[in-house]
């Protein structure tokens, strides 16, 4: 739910979950954070959507899978590597860290757009994983080892 504590919307959704009909899809507006959304599939919450990869990215916050990158950070200003080493985007494939700090710092558009098709590519390959574990019917272990490693939110 948006803007409110994630606890909160864990209780709510398990709340609402009690009362939808098992074989309907389940939806929850607003789960933006990666850790939030795979807790809500542990849940299960099938669809989402939430303006978290485009706005943080057009302020220049990367989701990585190292964590969070405020790209427009001094420690990037000669860091030549991309966004996320383990990423094969376009974003990560064709421009450095510190070419993305110039252009946020020179105030070029195209800065807010190559970070945001970076995060939504992040958020696609998530879900990608999200869908073969849980066809694999290893989901639980994969979110065990993801919430421990996802922590955007606080980071």
């Amino acid at each position: 739910m948006i803007g409110e504590p994630s606890s909160l919307t864990h209780e709510m959704t398990s709340e609402v979950n009690a009362v939808i009909p098992e074989l309907k899809p389940r939806y929850l507006m607003g789960c933006g954070y990666p850790e939030d959304i795979v807790e809500a599939v542990l849940q299960g919450i099938d669809l989402f959507d939430c303006v978290l990869p485009t706005r943080n990215g057009r302020t220049g916050m990367a989701f990585t899978s190292h964590g969070k990158v405020v790209i427009k950070g001094g420690r990037y200003a000669a860091d030549k590597t991309p966004l996320d080493k383990e990423c094969s985007c376009y974003t990560c494939q064709n421009f450095s860290r510190a070419y993305l700090r110039h252009l946020f710092n020179a105030g070029e558009a195209l800065a807010g757009r190559l970070v945001s098709y970076h995060n939504v590519c992040f958020y696609n390959n998530l879900m990608a994983q999200i869908r073969k574990y849980i066809k694999e019917g290893s989901f639980s272990s994969f979110a065990k080892k993801s919430l421990r490693k996802f922590d955007f939110r606080n980071s």
